[in-house]
């Protein structure tokens, strides 16, 4: 496999991931308001990581493209995907769980928190991937 095509696409593939995952909710409670209550409820809202997950997606496409120094696209979509994955991994773990079981009966919406922390996952470890394959380190 070529890293530096496969690398930044699997990036761009788990950024788009993680904003789907984000949307969600939307989808799944009817009160939207409510859905805007449980993603403010935590220490830092997921809002700030779906913005550096979009920054992220122009990063590795750039540099995948060569529109951008690649290890520079690279080097800081690493960056921007360890801030996605620590800001969500904050917010899943301070959010009440009482406003997390208000929100449905279903148990996909439970979940839902650890699973936007998992998806944020391949956002670094594709950049790390790209950054590799750049024999940046």
């Amino acid at each position: 496999m070529n890293g530096l095509r496969t690398g930044p696409t699997v990036g761009i593939v788990g950024c788009v991931a993680y904003l789907l995952t984000l949307v969600a909710p939307y989808l799944i409670v009817e009160t939207t308001s409510a859905v805007g209550a449980y993603y403010g409820a935590g220490a830092l809202s997921p809002a700030v990581a779906a913005v550096l997950a979009l920054l992220s997606i122009i990063l590795l496409a750039s540099g995948r493209e060569g529109r951008t120094d690649p290890s520079l696209a690279a080097g800081a979509a690493l960056m921007l995907g360890l801030f996605v994955v620590g800001v969500s991994l904050v917010w899943a773990t301070t959010v009440p769980t009482s406003l997390v079981l208000g929100l449905t009966e279903s148990t996909l919406i439970e979940q839902h928190r650890w699973v936007v922390v998992g998806v944020a996952a391949p956002i670094p470890l594709g950049a790390a991937w790209f950054a590799a394959a750049l024999d940046l380190f």
